[in-house]
């Protein structure tokens, strides 16, 4: 297990604020004990596996399926009955239990039906074997409401049929005396009650003598007496007789059927146990979604390398009130060890710091956490923290003295498998006194390789972090103009504290800011002053950054935009020259039907007609038709008008003519004995020997002069 340090660590890192939220997710007394019982490993093993657990059952909820995890009752009392001799459970507990047993049947056919989809999820129940026989012997004897069947024995079968028979006659009975009595007007406004089990008929106070019977009672006002006719008192008898002997029963049948349950009672209770799991795996991941959590890669060795982390508290908080969080990014691993974070007090140093601490206590829990998934978590054996005020009035220790003390500790244990966080190192003690301090704490904690982070406005931590391997510098923004924290972290360099912009902006008299300039050390204001403008620098470009950035991606878009029109605008006209091509082709299919269709009637002609020159000229008019005829004649001229024919071998861009219907086009593409000519703006495919190369006569005419 990991160690913590102090005792409290856990809470200081508000990791109880996040069980109490898991807490709330579960719905089994079973779940909830397994919250309250979490367990923070050290063991990437067992880490591993639950956080594999947790991240198949998100992936389950994200999508439409569902997992038939229903059984929520808790059947602890059952189960520790069903192991004790002689005890007998109720129908409705009987129930319980065997619902339990239809639950793991329900769970154990999803999984069969899903494959080894969820590989970890389905491990937890590989050694579970459902039993019918659960089912089977409660079902034989009770209904899903609880209540023993007729059925149940012949015994109760008999008994409840003669119940049955009696409460029949007992009711006609009744019935007759109800009238009798009421045509007597004896009978008060409610004629009739039950007392004590018994059926009674309501009487007015004057008429009790008259009326023959038991006593049974009267009214608060005493104006009505409650008398067991006399005519029902056997047969009353007898129902009461028959209730006493169903009761005895069903007794019976309930203790031999809780006997009978006794040999299942380590499976129905690895059966609860196995539900209160998946339902405690269930609250993770229902936990991880709001939380919008992830599993990062997995590391043996204590480092941490976070993209995009959020304090899990923060966020939800956050999320609920609209308000915009700031992710943080921080690595550190055996080479950069420690990071020293400064910058204005309320911009957000401890924030960050129990950001990481509170993750890794998550992760090392088996919960998901909410970085991108790209990042990746080390494995710590220990966890030691310093936040806050740790004064003790109890044991006498001022806050520097718990410091010390704390200090001491660190020192003593901090290994290479530590994550320490430490709250503004040195303070609490004389300035000079605690910045040396504070420097020898550090350089030890580093000599110890053990990884951590330490928040400080000390100068001298500051610049020992640019000169020590393995201590690095790290910044909290901070916008001067709008005395604002900007809660980022800045990797590589040192904050400024800020302290008299904050006084000026403050509205502390511009005197007393002046003074305290002066009597501050030159050395000291001037590299505060230093690291005041190079963070704003640093802001500034970075506002120019994510301004370029935003202009580098708009280009972007309309890139696509235009190449997207681009391409849509092609495919268009490949479209146009597709649907022309096969209006053509359904033109020359058409031409060719008609053609054959007056070939054989001229054949037909041929032979039935004696006047042969009759049907020559008919032919000659259908094959051959005027305007056609005179159309190829035109363009044929326009063509010699206009073009003279050059022949030879074709090449791409040469203009080409065809044969037959003398158009002129440009040779775009030629392949085998194919080519693409373009008519006008208009692609076809054609037979390369239906067409001849030319040349303009004009352009022809100027080369000559």
């Amino acid at each position: 297990m990991l160690q913590l340090y102090p005792a409290n660590a856990g809470d200081s890192l508000e990791f109880s604020k996040v069980k109490q939220l898991l807490l709330e997710k579960c719905r089994t007394d079973a779940a909830k004990e397994r919250v309250r019982e979490l367990k923070i490993n050290s063991r990437i093993d067992f880490i591993e596996k639950a956080l594999l657990q947790t991240s198949e059952y998100r992936s389950i909820m994200s999508g439409s399926d569902y997992f038939p995890n229903d059984f929520t009752k808790n059947v602890q009392k059952e189960l520790q009955l069903l192991a004790i001799s002689g005890a007998s459970l109720s129908g409705e507990q009987l129930i319980s239990l065997s619902n339990l047993a239809t639950s793991i049947k329900s769970i154990l056919n999803w999984f069969v039906s899903h494959n080894k989809l969820f590989p970890q999820l389905q491990a937890l129940a590989d050694k579970v074997h459902y039993y019918k026989e659960v089912a089977e012997i409660v079902n034989a004897v009770v209904d899903e409401q609880g209540n023993v069947r007729d059925n149940a024995s012949k015994e109760l079968m008999n008994i409840r049929m003669d119940l049955s028979k009696q409460r029949n006659q007992l009711r006609k009975l009744f019935e007759n005396i109800l009238r009798k009595l009421n045509k007597q007007g004896y009978l008060a406004d409610i004629s009739e009650g039950f007392l004590n089990g018994r059926r009674t008929v309501a009487i007015t106070a004057e008429h009790k003598r008259i009326v023959k019977g038991i006593l049974h009672g009267e009214s608060d006002t005493q104006k009505t007496v409650f008398i067991e006719p006399e005519e029902t008192i056997e047969i009353n008898n007898e129902i009461f007789s028959l209730e006493r002997a169903e009761s005895r029963e069903i007794h019976r049948i309930l203790s031999q059927t809780t006997a009978s349950l006794s040999g299942f009672q380590p499976q129905l209770l690895s059966y609860y146990h196995l539900c209160g799991l998946y339902d405690f795996i269930r609250a993770k991941a229902l936990l991880a979604a709001d939380m919008n959590a992830f599993m990062p890669r997995l590391s043996a060795h204590p480092s941490l390398d976070l993209i995009k982390a959020y304090h899990p508290i923060l966020l939800l908080n956050n999320k609920r009130s609209n308000k915009i969080i700031v992710p943080t990014n921080i690595k550190l691993n055996r080479e950069d060890r420690i990071l020293i974070i400064s910058g204005p007090n309320a911009g957000g140093k401890t924030v960050t710091m129990k950001t990481v601490g509170l993750l890794q206590l998550m992760l090392q829990s088996g919960l998901l956490v909410p970085v991108d998934p790209r990042s990746e978590m080390g494995i710590f054996k220990q966890i030691m923290i310093h936040i806050g005020d740790t004064q003790s009035i109890e044991h006498e220790l001022s806050t520097y003295s718990a410091h010390l003390r704390d200090m001491k500790y660190f020192m003593d244990f901090a290994n290479g498998k530590t994550l320490f966080f430490i709250d503004e190192l040195g303070s609490g003690s004389d300035p000079n006194l605690g910045g040396a301090f504070a420097e020898a704490i550090v350089e030890e904690l580093s000599r110890k390789h053990a990884l951590g982070i330490v928040t400080t406005h000390y100068l001298n931590l500051k610049v020992m972090a640019g000169k020590v391997n393995g201590i690095m510098n790290g910044a909290m923004a901070f916008d001067e103009e709008k005395l604002e924290p900007l809660y980022q972290l800045t990797i590589g360099k040192p904050g400024s504290s800020y302290t008299f912009a904050i006084a000026q902006r403050s509205g502390l008299d511009a005197k007393i800011i002046q003074r305290a300039k002066q009597l501050t050390e030159r050395g000291h204001f001037k590299l505060d002053k230093m690291l005041l403008q190079t963070e704003q620098q640093v802001i500034q470009l970075s506002d120019k950054e994510k301004a370029l950035n935003k202009l580098l991606k708009d280009n972007e878009k309309l890139k696509k935009e235009f190449e997207h029109l681009n391409d849509k605008e092609r495919v268009k006209q490949q479209q146009d020259a597709l649907k022309l091509q096969n209006l053509i082709k359904k033109e020359e299919l058409d031409y060719l039907r008609e053609m054959e269709r007056n070939f054989k009637q001229i054949i037909m002609d041929w032979k039935k007609s004696e006047n042969k020159t009759e049907v020559i000229k008919n032919a000659e008019s259908v094959l051959f038709k005027k305007k056609q005829i005179q159309s190829n004649q035109s363009a044929a001229r326009k063509a010699d008008k206009n073009f003279e024919i050059v022949g030879g071998d074709a090449k791409i861009g040469d203009l080409m003519r065809h044969k037959a219907n003398h158009q002129i086009g440009i040779l775009n593409e030629l392949k085998d004995k194919y080519a693409l000519i373009l008519i006008g703006k208009m692609p076809f495919k054609v037979l390369i020997e239906e067409w001849v190369v030319v040349r303009k006569k004009e352009e022809d005419g100027k080369k000559k002069k």
